[in-house]
């Protein structure tokens, strides 16, 4: 009688399975998906949410992909992918913190042969995505808050002034840091305006008519880029921008459009450079002889350091902080 040959095969283990954490950027309409998204989503085993508003669902569904609102801890998760099965979860655009944590500390104990774990992106952020966020943000503060719900255009105004002024400054000081911050100053004053514009009664605009208007005027201010003109040289560009703007404003004066309320230095020269650009020979006033001639000498001045491309107001501030530095120096001697 044959004694029976020993078993000397060897068990393979059972496939653990693959658990997809599958993020959409809600700053992306729901339903825009990336196609291994889909793919992902029509070939697994099982589809999880633990959000019932899951802004997906609706598209999903109407898709034929079904999903079930559960939120599974680490250990059920890892056990239900046994066999080899996909389970997708459906997380908000920042992931599931609390299970890829536990699915961490359950693969560090080693107790349990554990899943492929796979963060797929179903949509991401295009640029500029952001102000989006930024558009929500202050549309909450405007309807919450006791102080910026009762601004006004005319009450913000000195705020964009002083803004402008402190990006000017970072610029000039070569911070990045501030320049970043100032940057963001001033884009709030925009939106600020263009939210509190959303509530006029007679003539209402919102942001997105400020950048659609900004929009196509650069591309009309561009032919060269979006049209058959070209342009070889910076001083093309500039000929073709003033002979667009000259069509678009209709201006009777080279003077308008130029704002009387800016520094005294910059209006000047503002002045200076579109006679200049016109071609015009006007002669610089002089002034009663009579009278403290410092405001004619100043004029002369501005209009000479923009015809040979120094912007006076600039040139001032750097002389002035030469000058604090100075005063600076003394004061710590």
């Amino acid at each position: 009688m044959n004694a029976e040959a020993p078993d000397t095969s060897v068990e393979t283990p059972a496939d653990p399975g693959r658990i997809v954490l599958l993020t959409a950027s809600h700053r992306v309409a729901p339903g825009l998906l990336s196609w291994p998204a889909w793919q992902t989503l029509h070939a697994a085993d099982r589809v999880l949410t633990a959000d019932p508003d899951q802004p997906q669902l609706p598209y999903l569904r109407e898709a034929g992909v079904h999903v079930e609102h559960a939120t599974p801890s680490a250990d059920e998760l890892v056990a239900d992918c046994a066999g080899g099965r996909t389970v997708v979860v459906l997380t908000g655009g920042e992931g599931n913190a609390p299970l890829t944590d536990g699915l961490a500390r359950l693969g560090g104990s080693g107790r349990m042969p554990m899943p492929d774990l796979e963060l797929l992106p179903g949509s991401y952020d295009l640029p500029g995505a952001r102000l989006l966020d930024l558009v929500q943000v202050m549309d909450r503060i405007r309807r919450a808050c006791p102080w910026t719900s009762q601004k006004t255009h005319r009450g913000l105004a000195k705020y964009a002034i002083e803004e402008a002024y402190e990006l000017v400054e970072a610029i000039e000081d070569g911070d990045r840091d501030e320049l970043r911050e100032e940057l963001g100053d001033v884009l709030l004053q925009v939106v600020f305006h263009a939210r509190i514009a959303e509530e006029d009664p007679d003539e209402p605009f919102a942001i997105d008519d400020v950048a659609g208007g900004l929009v196509e005027k650069l591309i009309h201010r561009h032919p060269h880029v979006f049209g058959d003109e070209t342009a070889e040289t910076p001083e093309d560009v500039h000929a073709h921008w003033l002979r667009t703007k000259a069509i678009e404003k209709q201006r009777t004066s080279v003077t308008e459009g130029v704002p009387l309320g800016q520094p005294g230095l910059a209006l000047a020269a503002k002045l200076g450079s579109r006679v200049r650009t016109a071609g015009l020979d006007v002669p610089l006033p002089t002034g009663d002889p009579s009278s403290d001639s410092i405001g004619y000498e100043l004029l002369a001045l501005a209009v000479q350091a923009e015809a040979n491309g120094t912007d006076p107001e600039a040139a001032l501030r750097a002389a002035a902080r030469a000058y604090r530095n100075a005063i600076v120096a003394v004061e710590g001697a």
